[in-house]
């Protein structure tokens, strides 16, 4: 191919060179050293592939009417996807068949249903049979992304007026009771809310011994020259994107950081089809030739998960990765990504990165968003993983190996924590994940209003969650046996009681003042001591669990703003009542978090400053 490229003039001889030795170094196709690498176009690619294969040249794809789309369609849609293949039109009696994939010809040949006769096969651009798949398999590949998983183990049949009935009966109990037994009442949400807040630390202390017991693993970046004699993956990342046109040009500045070879990555950015601001606005960014986009079409609902369930089958990657839109991701993140698969056994099919803020000091939200993250990323998943329990994964710098997130059908398009849920049927399927040690930057959520929005969505994943895994529990504790069943019970239920019964806890600190609580009514002598010792203690317990979760030494300054994340975490009860409301009466709605405010100047040197500490720390220990 590299002769009939020199032959047309397309290429030079040194450029021709330096290709064959980045094909030999990352054991990557020619093909695509040249086209990701900006030495050759897709229309010149495509002529040498079908001069080279003795195939014809595809013209474009033919304009779309009943009859070429009925022709298209004849090809089953397993067969297009696997072999990037469709009918492109008949000459004569003979079917053409544009396919980008010419090496694979003989395959596709013996394929083909025996009703397609005749056969003529030519080469396309890759651009241009995305197209045509995108315009005659578009529909139905966006109905399957709605519906992936089995209903067993999906919450698209949650109906709003069960659960709104469900609902209001425990309502119209919980006020009868207050109104006929107020002490009473509070006594028992009282006692309730401790049992869980202490079940809560319970867990989380569990989770930083497990971790801090056991020698740490640092997953450290592999540059492509320790890696010449061993095959590198090709890599496909999902970034959803959706109403965020003013994010498109640094969010491919920041991807364009990534120090992995161009070669063997595929960056798809998965935008609705109807969202014509953003994708304008990728348009205009002149996107590298490594970054595509995947229109989406309409469906309902209109999700994150279900758009990347669409974008699954343009992928190309053994490896599939997914960063948000405004996240700033360590430039070797990919690099230690691919050296612990290739390093881990088989049924580690999942690693989660952390996650930090390069916005931190913004305001006081800002600074407890970031204490809860360093928390939640450095200490509670790594020790739960260590535990061996469900780990409830993030919805960012997450990678998956492809087959087994095949296997476990994707993601729910339904639940507006998709994340959550796929880490829970990973679990299932005897699948484990890992926190790998490679940071990705965001921006934190620093408006009270925003926060409660998001904060909302994730506890109605939650709730939507638990109750899908939970309602048949003999074959939930059959998957993941009496250790993993209670941990994901005491972590999502207990996560969502949690919530729901603060405020009760607030109510003890009445008695500071020698007020009567009703809750010293149950107890006996002076246990009422007791209980003021365990909130006292369950209080100091969780801020030196929050002090060692900001030990890195670019949180350490955040470590004065602990005891005030007392005032933060409240809030989580009014995201709680905001989510009930909604998985009543609008169940699958998504409440989209607002990106690029940071974008600018600004944040980019927030970044960059952040970075350096970060890898200081990594290097510190």
């Amino acid at each position: 191919m590299g002769e009939l490229l020199l032959e047309s003039g397309a290429l030079g001889p040194a450029d021709l060179a330096h290709a064959l030795i980045h094909q030999k170094q990352f054991s990557a196709r020619l093909g695509d050293v040249l086209l990701r690498r900006g030495l050759v176009d897709e229309e010149q690619l495509a002529e040498a592939l079908s001069r080279q294969r003795g195939l014809g040249r595809a013209g474009p794809a033919p304009k779309s009417c009943p009859a070429t789309d009925a022709l298209a369609r004849r090809m089953p849609l397993e067969l297009a996807l696997r072999y990037r293949a469709l009918p492109w039109g008949r000459l004569g009696g003979m079917t053409l068949i544009a396919t980008a994939r010419p090496d694979d010809v003989e395959a596709l040949r013996a394929a083909l249903p025996d009703d397609f006769g005749p056969c003529l096969f030519a080469v396309p651009t890759e651009s241009a049979l995305d197209a045509r798949l995108h315009e005659v398999f578009g529909p139905a590949l966006a109905r399957e992304a709605e519906c992936r998983l089995p209903q067993d183990v999906s919450c698209r049949k949650w109906r709003a007026r069960p659960g709104a009935a469900a609902l209001a009966c425990i309502l119209m109990t919980f006020l009868l009771a207050v109104l006929l037994w107020p002490a009473t009442a509070l006594a028992l949400v009282t006692t309730i809310g401790l049992v869980v807040m202490v079940a809560n630390l319970g867990l989380r202390a569990a989770a930083v011994m497990a971790l801090r017991r056991a020698r740490p693993e640092t997953f450290q970046s592999v540059r492509p020259a320790a890696q010449a004699n061993r095959k590198l993956p090709c890599v496909s990342i999902l970034v959803p994107l959706h109403r965020e046109p003013d994010i498109a040009a640094p969010l491919t500045e920041r991807l364009s950081r990534l120090e992995y070879p161009n070669e063997l990555l595929d960056i798809c950015l998965v935008v609705e089809a109807d969202d014509t601001e953003t994708l304008d606005a990728l348009e205009a960014a002149d996107l590298p030739p490594w970054m595509r986009v995947i229109p989406v079409p309409d469906g309902h609902p209109r999700t994150k998960p279900r758009a990347m369930n669409y974008a699954l089958n343009f992928t190309r990657g053994d490896i599939v990765g997914i960063y948000d839109a405004e996240d700033a991701p360590a430039a070797d993140q990919l690099h230690a990504v691919v050296a612990r698969f290739s390093a881990a056994p088989p049924d580690v099919a999942c690693l989660q990165g952390q996650l930090d803020y390069y916005n931190p000091t913004r305001n006081w939200m800002a600074r407890c968003f970031t204490i809860e993250y360093a928390n939640w990323f450095r200490l509670v998943l790594p020790g739960i993983a260590r535990l061996g329990l469900v780990v409830p994964l993030g919805g960012t710098t997450l990678f998956f190996r492809r087959e087994a997130l095949d296997d476990v059908g994707g993601w729910d398009a339904h639940n507006v924590t998709e994340d959550a849920d796929l880490g829970v049927r990973l679990a299932r399927k005897g699948y484990r994940t890992e926190l790998v040690n490679t940071t990705t930057l965001e921006e934190a959520n620093a408006s009270p209003l925003a926060w409660v929005k998001q904060r909302s969505r994730w506890m109605k994943g939650y709730v939507m969650t638990w109750f899908v895994h939970a309602r048949r529990p003999v074959a939930l504790w059959r998957d993941l046996g009496p250790k993993r069943f209670f941990g994901f019970h005491l972590l999502f239920l207990g996560s969502i009681l949690n919530a729901i019964f603060m405020p009760t806890l607030w109510s003890l600190g009445v008695m500071i003042f020698g007020i009567h609580h009703p809750i010293a009514n149950w107890l006996p002598g002076n246990a009422i001591y007791i209980v003021v010792g365990i909130t006292a203690s369950s209080l100091v317990a969780s801020w030196a669990i929050a002090w060692i979760g900001c030990a890195a030494p670019h949180h350490r300054k955040l470590r004065r703003w602990i005891p005030t994340t007392e005032f933060y975490f409240p809030l989580a009860t009014l995201a709680m009542i905001k989510a009930l409301v909604e998985i009543v009466l609008r169940p699958f709605h998504w409440d989209k978090t607002a990106h690029g405010a940071f974008g600018g100047d600004a944040g980019a040197a927030e970044i960059e400053a952040l970075e350096t500490a970060v890898a200081e720390g990594r290097k510190a220990g």
